[in-house]
């Protein structure tokens, strides 16, 4: 994984997953939901992500599968088109996303670091982008039904993360509103280590707050590391 390599505190065995021949990528992240990521306990698994191509309108189709620990089968895929800015349009049935995937697709829009590449790590921007899907029960508590959120994050690189390789910290403040329905919305607070010469996040911490909050089940968390790229 060239740089990502180095980043040896953070990563840990790869998963032995093997690609689909009609992938062009395949990765494997590490998670833990609602709780720190880890290679094993409640709340945690793997999720694996196939990147199969250029979609004619400009984005690139994804599919993510999810493999919680402790379980007999992965839970379905889901196959997802990504924008370049992050947007995410889930058209095949059951046009769901998983909590996890909520968090992750996004983050693989082809351009949604780019500002980071031109300025060494240090950088300021936005990104506004609608994600279209039906969240999975569990996933920042909203419903389970084909919906549209928009997404506004603002984000900060701040430069090279040190003995990581080149991997630079990201953090990104957000709000998610859902469009029509109920109008549920969420706070966001990211930190990302991004990998710029994977072109991948390789590490993640998202903290999503349901708002108004409500109890103190009204934050979710989503933990991710990358442990293998077919790359």
């Amino acid at each position: 994984m060239r740089s990502t390599a180095l980043f040896v505190a953070l990563l840990v065995a790869l998963s032995g997953q093997v690609p689909p021949a009609h992938a062009e990528r395949h990765l494997v992240y590490e998670f833990g939901f609602n709780t720190k990521v880890a290679s094993s306990g409640n709340g945690t698994g793997t999720t694996t992500i196939d990147i199969m191509g250029p979609a004619a309108d400009g984005g690139v189709m994804i599919s993510g599968t999810d493999y919680w620990w402790n379980t007999a089968r992965p839970r379905a895929t889901n196959t997802c088109e990504v924008y370049p800015d992050g947007g995410v349009s889930c058209q095949k049935p059951a046009y769901a996303i998983s909590p996890i995937q909520f968090t992750l697709f996004p983050l693989l829009g082809r351009n949604y670091f780019h500002p980071l590449v031109a300025n060494g790590g240090h950088a300021n921007w936005m990104r506004t982008y609608d994600l279209k899907a039906a969240i999975l029960p569990g996933a920042s508590g909203f419903a389970s039904q084909l919906t549209s959120f928009k997404c506004v994050y603002t984000l900060e690189g701040k430069g090279k993360i040190a003995n990581a390789g080149g991997t630079i910290l990201v953090e990104a403040n957000g709000k998610l509103t859902q469009q029509g329905g109920r109008y549920l919305t969420a706070s966001s607070k990211q930190r990302i280590a991004y990998d710029p010469a994977a072109g991948i996040p390789v590490v993640v911490r998202d903290v999503r707050t349901h708002l108004p909050m409500r109890s103190i089940y009204s934050n979710d968390s989503v933990e991710l590391k990358l442990t293998k790229d077919s790359r």
